[in-house]
């Protein structure tokens, strides 16, 4: 039986929430912080914090940070439910979807991880649920990170202004599957689907 766009984009969004929450929580309960795993020369989980957006970033007022993303996510669910019943691609809809899973999946540290996560002190494991509580009030909580990749590593030569000798590691950035999940989704609605992104194309498509 083929699935309805609505609930293809909720099947989607439940998966990748689940995945996310589930790595950030046995991550967060079973490796101290900075602690990294190698599983090859190029993939390890190494796990890190942040209170900023997408690949540790840092733009925005925390509370601002978290408020706007709620303010997202709640759009987006509302925008796909919308749409549901339209003439719209089903890639459309998978984009949307990875959207707003990445959104929520960072949501849901913003808003809890604080208040159900203690904050030990070095080599501790954070606990769930702790007795003395968590390390943060509501909205305060820190977004869990660990997927690196260094997929190449060099020196600069010495000649080069400003960065030469400085060694340089690409894939830098820690990340976690909601950031992938997000960029993933707008990068293929950009490339592929952009002109859904006009009101007046999306209502002549779906009429």
């Amino acid at each position: 039986m083929r699935l309805s766009n609505g609930a293809l984009a909720l099947l989607i969004t439940l998966l990748v929430i689940c995945a996310d929450q589930i790595l950030k929580i046995w991550v967060k309960t079973s490796f101290y912080y900075g602690e990294e795993l190698v599983i090859t020369d190029w993939f390890r989980l190494f796990f890190i914090e942040n209170n900023g957006m997408a690949f540790g970033m840092e733009v925005l007022n925390k509370l601002v940070l978290t408020l706007f993303r709620v303010v997202m996510a709640c759009l987006f669910v509302y925008y796909i439910f919308r749409i549901r019943n339209s003439a719209a691609p089903r890639g459309y809809f998978v984009c949307l979807s990875l959207i707003t899973a990445g959104t929520i999946g960072n949501v849901i540290d913003c808003l809890f991880y604080g208040l159900v996560f203690d904050n030990p002190m070095y080599p501790g494991v954070a606990s769930f649920m702790p007795d003395a509580g968590g390390y943060a009030s509501f909205g305060f909580g820190r977004v869990v990170d660990m997927l690196y990749f260094p997929l190449a590593e060099w020196n600069w030569p010495d000649w080069l202004p400003f960065i030469g000798g400085n060694h340089f590691i690409f894939f830098h950035p820690v990340f976690n599957i909601a950031d992938a999940a997000l960029c993933v989704g707008v990068f293929i609605l950009v490339i592929f689907y952009y002109r859904f992104l006009s009101p007046k194309e999306l209502k002549q498509d779906c009429e």
